[in-house]
């Protein structure tokens, strides 16, 4: 269905020629990459659980790889792309999709557009996409404090940033962001890709990992209060729980009173703290201020 022919996705040489011959550079400031093992793709869309019909958004489509696989199973696809060379490539590759309204490219900065994309068109069923490692944390969270929850969200990132995501209490990588993840959704790795699986090939390993929506958050009375006491809590790691906390409540006194009713040690640091005594506390806080 693609009005033009496309490169070779799984050829390096093919890509590069295919870049050169269009006037086009990749632009290390987007963190661009293209995911040249098809197997792997196959594998990534596999877990995205779509069928005909299905609402998708992908972020980063490049020439379109992972877009044409999409495309092939009949969803209905959002894309997001800030690179105008591959705008333009995606507007020949794809113009049929487009015409029948199965595709409908975004352009610019996702982290700028994806609530503009969200009010007009209403949440899409999946969210997909390799996610440059300088907005792949940002998008995730931005997403998550905003009240957004996608049934099901596979995403490809630095591993660095999926060990965060999943990151466990008393770890060196558990932080405001595994707290954030793990309220909203139930993680599970998918693979792990070398460097050598991408062109041009990063210095570091990535993560697949899928996110699928918890039936409900963990119980919380003021989940509004429960993200800002959280981020507060972890806004300096080196302090422990009672400094952070009295600065977010400029109150020593109810910092340390509160803590109590959560049967949290004041001298702790957040990244001892499990998930589910951030939200008592998070309710002990919200008790105060509402008898107050």
């Amino acid at each position: 269905m693609e009005k033009n022919k496309h490169p070779d996705y799984n050829s390096p040489s093919a890509l590069k020629q295919f870049m050169e011959q269009s006037g086009m550079a990749m632009q290390k400031k987007f963190g661009q990459n293209f995911l040249v093992n098809e197997q792997a793709r196959i594998k990534l869309v596999d877990s995205l659980e779509v069928s005909a019909g299905t609402t998708v958004w992908e972020v980063g489509p490049g020439l379109g790889s992972m877009t044409s696989e999409l495309l092939k199973r009949g969803v209905r696809l959002t894309v997001f792309e800030i690179d105008r060379g591959f705008i333009a490539m995606l507007h020949d590759f794809f113009a049929e999709y487009e015409e029948k309204g199965l595709l409908r490219i975004v352009e610019g900065d996702v982290l700028k557009n994806w609530k503009r994309t969200l009010e007009a068109d209403g949440l899409p069923e999946r969210f997909f996409g390799n996610l440059p490692y300088n907005i792949a944390a940002t998008l995730i969270a931005d997403t998550i404090e905003n009240d957004v929850r996608f049934e099901k969200a596979v995403f490809t990132v630095q591993k660095e940033v999926a060990l965060r995501a999943a990151a466990k209490p008393g770890t060196d990588d558990y932080s405001s962001f595994s707290i954030l993840c793990q309220w909203a959704y139930n993680l599970k790795p998918i693979m792990d890709l070398s460097g050598g699986n991408f062109w041009p090939k990063p210095n570091v390993d990535s993560r697949a990992f899928e996110m699928r929506k918890k039936s409900e958050f963990p119980l919380c009375k003021n989940p509004a209060l429960f993200m800002k006491v959280q981020r507060a809590l972890f806004s300096s790691r080196r302090k422990n729980v009672r400094n952070n906390l009295t600065q977010f409540l400029h109150d020593g006194d109810k910092a340390v009173a509160a803590l109590s009713a959560a049967g949290i040690e004041p001298s702790v640091r957040a990244e001892a703290l499990p998930l589910e005594r951030l939200l008592l506390l998070s309710d002990v806080i919200n008790a105060d201020i509402m008898n107050s």
